[in-house]
Protein backbone atom coordinates (compact mmCIF):
# COMPACT_ATOMS: atom_id res chain seq x y z
CA UNK A 1 0.00 0.00 0.00
CA UNK A 2 1.15 3.54 -0.74
CA UNK A 3 2.42 5.41 2.29
CA UNK A 4 3.13 9.05 2.97
CA UNK A 5 6.71 10.34 2.98
CA UNK A 6 8.18 10.42 6.48
CA UNK A 7 10.91 12.87 5.46
CA UNK A 8 8.42 15.37 4.08
CA UNK A 9 6.43 15.12 7.31
CA UNK A 10 9.53 15.78 9.40
CA UNK A 11 10.42 18.76 7.24
CA UNK A 12 6.97 20.29 7.73
CA UNK A 13 7.04 19.71 11.50
CA UNK A 14 10.42 21.42 11.78
CA UNK A 15 9.43 24.34 9.56
CA UNK A 16 6.13 25.07 11.30
CA UNK A 17 7.93 24.94 14.66
CA UNK A 18 9.86 28.09 13.68
CA UNK A 19 6.69 30.19 13.44
CA UNK A 20 6.27 31.29 17.06
CA UNK A 21 9.18 29.35 18.56
CA UNK A 22 9.16 30.02 22.33
CA UNK A 23 12.78 28.78 22.72
CA UNK A 24 11.65 26.11 25.22
CA UNK A 25 10.64 23.39 22.77
CA UNK A 26 7.18 24.71 21.98
CA UNK A 27 5.41 27.63 20.33
CA UNK A 28 3.15 30.57 20.96
CA UNK A 29 1.20 31.19 17.77
CA UNK A 30 -1.97 33.17 18.42
CA UNK A 31 -4.70 33.37 15.78
CA UNK A 32 -4.33 36.29 13.35
CA UNK A 33 -0.84 37.10 14.69
CA UNK A 34 2.29 37.65 12.62
CA UNK A 35 3.35 34.10 13.48
CA UNK A 36 0.02 32.79 12.26
CA UNK A 37 0.47 34.70 9.01
CA UNK A 38 3.94 33.19 8.50
CA UNK A 39 2.62 29.67 9.06
CA UNK A 40 -0.20 30.21 6.59
CA UNK A 41 2.14 31.70 3.98
CA UNK A 42 4.25 28.56 4.21
CA UNK A 43 1.09 26.46 3.83
CA UNK A 44 0.03 28.45 0.78
CA UNK A 45 3.45 28.35 -0.89
CA UNK A 46 3.91 24.63 -0.36
CA UNK A 47 0.42 23.73 -1.54
CA UNK A 48 0.64 25.91 -4.64
CA UNK A 49 3.94 24.23 -5.49
CA UNK A 50 2.08 20.96 -6.14
CA UNK A 51 -0.61 22.67 -8.21
CA UNK A 52 -3.28 23.10 -5.54
CA UNK A 53 -5.50 26.17 -5.72
CA UNK A 54 -5.49 28.07 -2.40
CA UNK A 55 -8.48 30.23 -1.47
CA UNK A 56 -9.62 31.96 1.73
CA UNK A 57 -13.04 32.71 3.18
CA UNK A 58 -14.28 35.75 5.09
CA UNK A 59 -13.23 34.21 8.43
CA UNK A 60 -9.69 33.69 7.05
CA UNK A 61 -10.11 29.92 6.89
CA UNK A 62 -7.76 28.61 4.17
CA UNK A 63 -8.45 25.89 1.61
CA UNK A 64 -5.84 24.18 -0.60
CA UNK A 65 -7.79 22.39 -3.34
CA UNK A 66 -6.30 19.55 -5.37
CA UNK A 67 -8.66 19.00 -8.29
CA UNK A 68 -10.22 15.61 -8.92
CA UNK A 69 -11.21 14.04 -12.24
CA UNK A 70 -14.92 14.91 -11.98
CA UNK A 71 -15.91 18.48 -11.09
CA UNK A 72 -19.50 17.38 -10.45
CA UNK A 73 -18.48 15.52 -7.30
CA UNK A 74 -18.39 17.25 -3.91
CA UNK A 75 -15.07 17.94 -2.20
CA UNK A 76 -13.45 15.89 0.56
CA UNK A 77 -11.80 18.12 3.17
CA UNK A 78 -9.16 17.45 5.82
CA UNK A 79 -9.18 20.28 8.33
CA UNK A 80 -7.35 21.40 11.46
CA UNK A 81 -5.90 24.58 12.97
CA UNK A 82 -2.46 26.16 13.21
CA UNK A 83 -2.97 28.55 16.15
CA UNK A 84 -1.75 27.56 19.61
CA UNK A 85 -2.16 28.35 23.27
CA UNK A 86 0.49 30.33 25.12
CA UNK A 87 3.62 28.14 25.29
CA UNK A 88 1.86 25.30 23.51
CA UNK A 89 3.37 22.40 21.62
CA UNK A 90 4.34 21.65 18.02
CA UNK A 91 1.65 19.01 17.39
CA UNK A 92 -1.74 20.14 18.72
CA UNK A 93 -3.76 21.33 15.73
CA UNK A 94 -0.85 21.84 13.38
CA UNK A 95 -0.19 18.10 12.99
CA UNK A 96 -3.64 17.80 11.42
CA UNK A 97 -2.70 20.52 8.94
CA UNK A 98 0.61 18.78 8.24
CA UNK A 99 -1.13 15.44 7.64
CA UNK A 100 -3.65 17.08 5.29
CA UNK A 101 -0.81 18.72 3.35
CA UNK A 102 1.02 15.41 3.21
CA UNK A 103 -2.05 13.62 1.82
CA UNK A 104 -2.25 16.16 -1.02
CA UNK A 105 1.50 15.90 -1.66
CA UNK A 106 1.35 12.10 -1.71
CA UNK A 107 -1.62 12.04 -4.07
CA UNK A 108 0.23 14.41 -6.38
CA UNK A 109 3.67 12.77 -6.21
CA UNK A 110 2.30 9.24 -6.59
CA UNK A 111 -0.22 10.31 -9.24
CA UNK A 112 -3.09 8.66 -7.36
CA UNK A 113 -6.36 8.95 -9.27
CA UNK A 114 -9.31 10.53 -7.42
CA UNK A 115 -12.75 11.69 -8.56
CA UNK A 116 -13.37 14.28 -5.86
CA UNK A 117 -11.42 17.45 -5.20
CA UNK A 118 -9.34 16.82 -2.07
CA UNK A 119 -8.85 19.80 0.22
CA UNK A 120 -6.44 20.67 3.04
CA UNK A 121 -8.02 23.29 5.29
CA UNK A 122 -6.85 25.57 8.12
CA UNK A 123 -9.48 26.74 10.61
CA UNK A 124 -9.04 30.17 12.18
CA UNK A 125 -8.94 30.66 15.97
CA UNK A 126 -9.63 27.17 17.24
CA UNK A 127 -7.83 27.74 20.52
CA UNK A 128 -9.37 31.12 21.35
CA UNK A 129 -6.19 31.89 23.29
CA UNK A 130 -5.96 35.55 22.30
CA UNK A 131 -9.57 36.08 21.26
CA UNK A 132 -11.92 33.89 23.34
CA UNK A 133 -13.81 31.61 23.13
CA UNK A 134 -12.28 28.41 21.80
CA UNK A 135 -13.62 26.87 18.57
CA UNK A 136 -14.86 30.36 17.68
CA UNK A 137 -14.83 30.36 13.89
CA UNK A 138 -16.17 26.85 13.38
CA UNK A 139 -18.93 27.82 15.83
CA UNK A 140 -19.84 30.85 13.73
CA UNK A 141 -19.52 29.06 10.37
CA UNK A 142 -21.64 26.09 11.48
CA UNK A 143 -24.02 28.12 13.67
CA UNK A 144 -27.23 27.51 11.74
CA UNK A 145 -26.69 23.73 11.94
CA UNK A 146 -25.93 23.60 15.68
CA UNK A 147 -28.38 22.86 18.51
CA UNK A 148 -29.79 26.10 19.89
CA UNK A 149 -28.10 25.75 23.29
CA UNK A 150 -24.72 25.73 21.50
CA UNK A 151 -25.53 28.06 18.60
CA UNK A 152 -26.59 30.84 20.96
CA UNK A 153 -23.00 31.08 22.20
CA UNK A 154 -21.63 31.85 18.72
CA UNK A 155 -23.52 34.95 17.64
CA UNK A 156 -21.29 36.71 15.11
CA UNK A 157 -21.61 40.18 16.64
CA UNK A 158 -20.60 38.82 20.02
CA UNK A 159 -17.65 36.87 18.60
CA UNK A 160 -16.46 39.81 16.51
CA UNK A 161 -16.42 42.02 19.61
CA UNK A 162 -14.17 39.63 21.56
CA UNK A 163 -11.12 41.61 22.72
CA UNK A 164 -7.58 40.32 22.89
CA UNK A 165 -6.65 39.20 26.39
CA UNK A 166 -3.23 40.90 26.33
CA UNK A 167 -4.27 44.54 25.88
CA UNK A 168 -8.08 44.38 25.96
CA UNK A 169 -8.06 46.80 23.02
CA UNK A 170 -8.14 45.04 19.65
CA UNK A 171 -11.29 43.12 18.74
CA UNK A 172 -11.34 39.90 16.77
CA UNK A 173 -13.10 41.69 13.90
CA UNK A 174 -10.48 44.45 13.80
CA UNK A 175 -7.69 41.87 13.65
CA UNK A 176 -9.56 39.82 11.04
CA UNK A 177 -10.17 42.83 8.80
CA UNK A 178 -6.43 43.56 8.77
CA UNK A 179 -5.33 39.95 8.29
CA UNK A 180 -3.60 39.09 5.04
CA UNK A 181 -5.67 35.98 4.39
CA UNK A 182 -9.19 37.24 4.93
CA UNK A 183 -11.17 36.26 1.81
CA UNK A 184 -14.70 35.85 0.53
CA UNK A 185 -17.90 34.37 1.95
CA UNK A 186 -18.39 32.21 -1.16
CA UNK A 187 -15.31 30.13 -0.24
CA UNK A 188 -16.71 28.93 3.11
CA UNK A 189 -16.95 25.24 3.94
CA UNK A 190 -20.56 24.20 3.29
CA UNK A 191 -22.64 21.03 2.78
CA UNK A 192 -23.53 21.90 -0.81
CA UNK A 193 -19.92 21.80 -2.04
CA UNK A 194 -18.38 19.37 0.46
CA UNK A 195 -19.01 15.65 0.87
CA UNK A 196 -17.16 14.83 4.08
CA UNK A 197 -14.55 16.07 6.55
CA UNK A 198 -11.66 14.43 8.41
CA UNK A 199 -9.62 15.91 11.24
CA UNK A 200 -6.32 14.29 12.21
CA UNK A 201 -5.11 15.20 15.70
CA UNK A 202 -2.97 14.16 18.61
CA UNK A 203 -4.88 12.40 21.38
CA UNK A 204 -3.86 14.90 24.11
CA UNK A 205 -4.19 12.11 26.65
CA UNK A 206 -2.50 8.85 27.75
CA UNK A 207 -4.86 6.15 26.46
CA UNK A 208 -3.21 5.21 23.14
CA UNK A 209 0.33 5.25 24.53
CA UNK A 210 -0.68 3.20 27.58
CA UNK A 211 -2.44 0.67 25.34
CA UNK A 212 0.50 0.45 22.94
CA UNK A 213 -1.61 1.46 19.94
CA UNK A 214 -0.64 3.59 16.94
CA UNK A 215 -4.00 4.99 15.86
CA UNK A 216 -7.13 6.11 17.66
CA UNK A 217 -10.33 5.58 15.68
CA UNK A 218 -12.48 8.35 17.12
CA UNK A 219 -16.17 7.66 17.53
CA UNK A 220 -17.38 10.79 19.32
CA UNK A 221 -16.65 13.95 21.29
CA UNK A 222 -17.88 13.57 24.84
CA UNK A 223 -20.84 15.50 26.16
CA UNK A 224 -20.19 18.01 28.91
CA UNK A 225 -21.74 20.43 31.37
CA UNK A 226 -20.09 23.46 32.93
CA UNK A 227 -21.46 25.05 36.09
CA UNK A 228 -20.52 27.90 38.40
CA UNK A 229 -20.90 27.42 42.13
CA UNK A 230 -21.20 30.82 43.78
CA UNK A 231 -21.00 31.70 47.47
CA UNK A 232 -22.08 35.13 48.72
CA UNK A 233 -20.76 36.21 52.10
CA UNK A 234 -19.85 39.50 53.75
CA UNK A 235 -16.67 41.54 53.32
CA UNK A 236 -15.06 42.79 56.50
CA UNK A 237 -11.70 43.74 57.97
CA UNK A 238 -9.32 40.82 58.32
CA UNK A 239 -7.76 42.11 61.54
CA UNK A 240 -10.77 43.32 63.50
CA UNK A 241 -13.50 40.75 62.83
CA UNK A 242 -13.58 37.80 65.28
CA UNK A 243 -13.74 34.41 63.62
CA UNK A 244 -17.18 33.55 65.00
CA UNK A 245 -18.73 36.64 63.36
CA UNK A 246 -17.34 36.06 59.90
CA UNK A 247 -19.24 35.20 56.71
CA UNK A 248 -16.23 34.03 54.71
CA UNK A 249 -17.32 33.11 51.19
CA UNK A 250 -14.06 31.40 50.26
CA UNK A 251 -13.94 29.24 53.38
CA UNK A 252 -17.55 28.20 52.82
CA UNK A 253 -16.82 27.40 49.17
CA UNK A 254 -13.90 25.17 50.21
CA UNK A 255 -16.24 23.12 52.42
CA UNK A 256 -18.74 22.77 49.58
CA UNK A 257 -16.00 21.74 47.16
CA UNK A 258 -14.89 18.85 49.38
CA UNK A 259 -18.48 17.66 49.84
CA UNK A 260 -19.16 18.01 46.09
CA UNK A 261 -16.16 15.82 45.20
CA UNK A 262 -17.16 13.22 47.75
CA UNK A 263 -20.70 13.02 46.40
CA UNK A 264 -19.56 12.73 42.77
CA UNK A 265 -16.96 10.10 43.66
CA UNK A 266 -19.68 8.07 45.40
CA UNK A 267 -21.23 7.52 41.95
CA UNK A 268 -18.22 5.28 41.19
CA UNK A 269 -18.23 5.98 37.44
CA UNK A 270 -14.67 5.27 36.24
CA UNK A 271 -14.78 7.10 32.89
CA UNK A 272 -16.39 10.23 34.33
CA UNK A 273 -14.04 13.21 34.50
CA UNK A 274 -14.65 16.53 36.24
CA UNK A 275 -12.44 19.52 36.93
CA UNK A 276 -12.45 22.67 39.05
CA UNK A 277 -10.02 24.77 37.05
CA UNK A 278 -11.14 28.36 37.51
CA UNK A 279 -11.87 30.33 40.66
CA UNK A 280 -12.81 33.96 41.33
CA UNK A 281 -12.63 35.65 44.74
CA UNK A 282 -13.78 39.18 45.58
CA UNK A 283 -12.55 41.63 46.62
CA UNK A 284 -9.34 39.57 46.40
CA UNK A 285 -7.48 41.73 48.92
CA UNK A 286 -5.33 40.06 51.57
CA UNK A 287 -6.66 42.26 54.38
CA UNK A 288 -10.35 41.71 53.54
CA UNK A 289 -12.57 38.72 54.28
CA UNK A 290 -13.89 37.43 50.93
CA UNK A 291 -17.47 38.48 50.25
CA UNK A 292 -17.76 36.46 47.05
CA UNK A 293 -16.26 33.20 45.80
CA UNK A 294 -17.04 31.39 42.57
CA UNK A 295 -15.61 28.18 41.18
CA UNK A 296 -16.35 26.46 37.90
CA UNK A 297 -16.80 22.74 37.44
CA UNK A 298 -16.35 21.08 34.04
CA UNK A 299 -17.91 17.60 33.76
CA UNK A 300 -17.53 15.23 30.78
CA UNK A 301 -19.00 11.84 29.93
CA UNK A 302 -20.47 10.00 26.95
CA UNK A 303 -23.84 9.33 28.62
CA UNK A 304 -26.25 12.24 29.14
CA UNK A 305 -27.85 10.32 32.01
CA UNK A 306 -24.55 10.39 33.89
CA UNK A 307 -24.16 14.11 33.19
CA UNK A 308 -27.67 14.65 34.54
CA UNK A 309 -26.83 12.79 37.75
CA UNK A 310 -23.78 14.99 38.31
CA UNK A 311 -25.78 18.12 37.49
CA UNK A 312 -28.35 17.08 40.08
CA UNK A 313 -25.59 16.82 42.68
CA UNK A 314 -24.28 20.27 41.76
CA UNK A 315 -27.74 21.81 41.88
CA UNK A 316 -28.46 20.24 45.26
CA UNK A 317 -26.29 23.02 46.71
CA UNK A 318 -28.38 25.77 45.13
CA UNK A 319 -30.05 27.94 47.79
CA UNK A 320 -28.09 26.37 50.63
CA UNK A 321 -27.28 28.66 53.57
CA UNK A 322 -24.05 27.72 55.32
CA UNK A 323 -21.95 29.64 57.84
CA UNK A 324 -23.99 32.76 57.17
CA UNK A 325 -23.35 32.54 53.41
CA UNK A 326 -25.74 31.89 50.51
CA UNK A 327 -24.86 29.30 47.84
CA UNK A 328 -26.04 29.54 44.24
CA UNK A 329 -25.41 27.39 41.15
CA UNK A 330 -25.53 28.49 37.52
CA UNK A 331 -25.31 26.49 34.28
CA UNK A 332 -22.77 28.11 31.95
CA UNK A 333 -22.51 25.59 29.14
CA UNK A 334 -23.69 22.19 28.04
CA UNK A 335 -23.40 19.97 25.00
CA UNK A 336 -24.55 16.49 24.12
CA UNK A 337 -22.11 13.82 22.99
CA UNK A 338 -21.34 14.38 19.30
CA UNK A 339 -21.12 11.09 17.39
CA UNK A 340 -19.13 10.97 14.17
CA UNK A 341 -20.33 9.50 10.88
CA UNK A 342 -20.15 5.68 11.18
CA UNK A 343 -19.20 5.21 7.52
CA UNK A 344 -16.18 7.48 7.88
CA UNK A 345 -15.27 5.88 11.20
CA UNK A 346 -15.29 2.52 9.41
CA UNK A 347 -13.03 3.87 6.64
CA UNK A 348 -10.51 4.95 9.28
CA UNK A 349 -10.71 1.61 11.08
CA UNK A 350 -10.36 -0.49 7.93
CA UNK A 351 -7.48 1.69 6.67
CA UNK A 352 -5.54 1.27 9.91
CA UNK A 353 -6.23 -2.49 9.89
CA UNK A 354 -5.08 -2.91 6.28
CA UNK A 355 -1.93 -0.91 6.94
CA UNK A 356 -1.14 -3.17 9.91
CA UNK A 357 -1.25 -0.31 12.42
CA UNK A 358 -2.34 -1.21 15.94
CA UNK A 359 -5.50 0.72 16.66
CA UNK A 360 -8.48 1.07 18.94
CA UNK A 361 -11.77 2.88 19.14
CA UNK A 362 -11.52 5.97 21.31
CA UNK A 363 -13.62 8.96 22.37
CA UNK A 364 -12.43 12.56 22.44
CA UNK A 365 -12.67 14.31 25.78
CA UNK A 366 -11.50 17.60 24.26
CA UNK A 367 -13.53 19.80 21.95
CA UNK A 368 -12.49 20.23 18.30
CA UNK A 369 -13.68 22.04 15.17
CA UNK A 370 -14.80 18.63 13.89
CA UNK A 371 -17.54 18.40 16.51
CA UNK A 372 -19.25 21.52 15.11
CA UNK A 373 -18.59 20.56 11.49
CA UNK A 374 -20.24 17.19 12.13
CA UNK A 375 -23.63 18.92 12.48
CA UNK A 376 -23.16 20.30 8.94
CA UNK A 377 -21.66 17.36 7.00
CA UNK A 378 -20.35 13.82 7.62
CA UNK A 379 -17.23 14.11 9.74
CA UNK A 380 -14.80 12.07 11.80
CA UNK A 381 -11.41 12.31 13.53
CA UNK A 382 -8.23 10.22 13.77
CA UNK A 383 -5.85 10.31 16.75
CA UNK A 384 -2.13 9.65 17.16
CA UNK A 385 -0.57 9.01 20.60
CA UNK A 386 0.70 11.83 22.80
CA UNK A 387 3.87 11.05 24.75
CA UNK A 388 3.03 10.88 28.46
CA UNK A 389 -0.41 12.22 27.55
CA UNK A 390 0.96 15.77 27.49
CA UNK A 391 -0.54 18.61 25.47
CA UNK A 392 -0.87 22.41 25.54
CA UNK A 393 2.69 22.63 26.87
CA UNK A 394 6.28 22.80 25.60
CA UNK A 395 6.73 19.07 26.32
CA UNK A 396 3.94 18.04 23.93
CA UNK A 397 5.35 15.35 21.61
CA UNK A 398 4.25 12.70 19.13
CA UNK A 399 6.92 10.50 17.57
CA UNK A 400 7.71 10.90 13.88
CA UNK A 401 6.70 7.27 13.34
CA UNK A 402 3.26 7.94 14.80
CA UNK A 403 2.92 11.15 12.77
CA UNK A 404 3.71 9.11 9.65
CA UNK A 405 1.13 6.46 10.54
CA UNK A 406 -1.47 9.14 11.24
CA UNK A 407 -0.93 10.78 7.85
CA UNK A 408 -0.94 7.45 6.02
CA UNK A 409 -4.14 6.31 7.73
CA UNK A 410 -5.73 9.63 6.78
CA UNK A 411 -4.60 9.17 3.16
CA UNK A 412 -6.25 5.78 2.81
CA UNK A 413 -9.42 6.82 4.64
CA UNK A 414 -9.76 9.73 2.20
CA UNK A 415 -9.17 7.44 -0.79
CA UNK A 416 -11.83 5.03 0.51
CA UNK A 417 -14.21 7.96 0.83
CA UNK A 418 -13.39 9.05 -2.72
CA UNK A 419 -14.19 5.58 -4.00
CA UNK A 420 -17.05 4.29 -1.86
CA UNK A 421 -18.82 7.05 0.09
Amino acid sequence: MIKCDINRIEDKIKTFSTFGDDKNGGITRYALSKEDELARTYFKTRMESIGAEVVFDDYANMYAILKGSDSLHKKIVMASHCDSVLNGGNYDGILGVICAMEVLETIKKENIPHKHDVVAMIWTNEEGSLYPPAIMVSGMLCKKYLPENIASNYDEDKMFSSKDILTNKTTFKEALDKFKYKGEYKNRLNPHDYLAMFEAHIEQGPILETSGNDIGVVRCVLGMVNYSIIVEGQANHAGTTPMKYRKDALLTLSKILVELHNKIDELKIDDLVYTNGQICVKPNVHTVIPSYAEIMIDVRHIDHVVLKRVADIINSFDGLKLDGCLVKTKLNWSRDTTYFDPRLVNFVKSSADELGYKNQFINSGAGHDAQFASYMLPTTMIFAPSKNGRSHCDEEYTSLDHCHKLATTLLHAVLKTDKDF
